[in-house]
């Protein structure tokens, strides 16, 4: 899963997904980073993309990465067992980071950790059975904390590397993440 809908206050409301860096948006990145996974549901509006996704928005929209991923928890056609978590914006984030993270899921699943110890919550793998038991009411999902959804989750901790937490939320970060893809 793919989250894309969020406001992006600090970019004025400039659409993420669509956003280039190094000759590919956002999205196309992500979807670059979940090269091995069979179905991708993106929660954010439709825009074009180079493989099949389905494309679904919280109901009401703005509710926040939690009820994000929970809206397209439902969107898909085969419920997966394991579910991928990916930010748009995280574009130094590849297949690999991916695999890492998928290895390391045990018990309610794994979440990338940077050098800071923050954990990066929607660049994580987590037991679709271990959401349900965390799941609020559906009136309760609108404006939840990934972090409070999650907090009652054994998860396994995998650490980044180098950069691949990096992410676009200023266009300072656009700009740096530039100079590293050498537009």
């Amino acid at each position: 899963m793919i989250l894309t809908g969020g406001s992006a206050v600090r970019l004025d409301g400039a659409d993420k997904a669509s956003i280039e860096l190094g000759g590919l948006t956002l999205l196309e990145h992500a979807l670059g980073a979940l090269l091995d996974i069979d179905e991708v549901v993106v929660v954010g509006d439709p825009v074009p993309t180079t493989r099949p996704v389905t494309f679904t928005r919280e109901d009401p929209t703005g509710g926040g990465p939690a009820a994000g991923l929970l809206a397209g928890l439902r969107c898909f056609a085969r419920r997966p067992t394991w579910l991928v978590v990916l930010a748009v914006d995280m574009p130094l984030v590849t297949s690999a980071t991916i695999r890492r993270l998928t290895f390391a899921a045990e018990n309610d699943g794994a979440v990338l950790i940077d050098d800071t110890h923050q954990l990066q919550y929607l660049c994580a793998v987590y037991a679709t059975d271990a959401l349900d038991r965390a799941r609020p009411s559906y009136e309760d999902e609108h404006g939840m904390s990934m972090r409070e959804l999650v907090s009652g989750l054994r998860l396994e901790h995998v650490q980044a590397f180098g950069p691949e937490t990096r992410d676009v939320d200023t266009w300072a970060d656009l700009l740096a993440l530039r100079e590293t893809f050498g537009d």
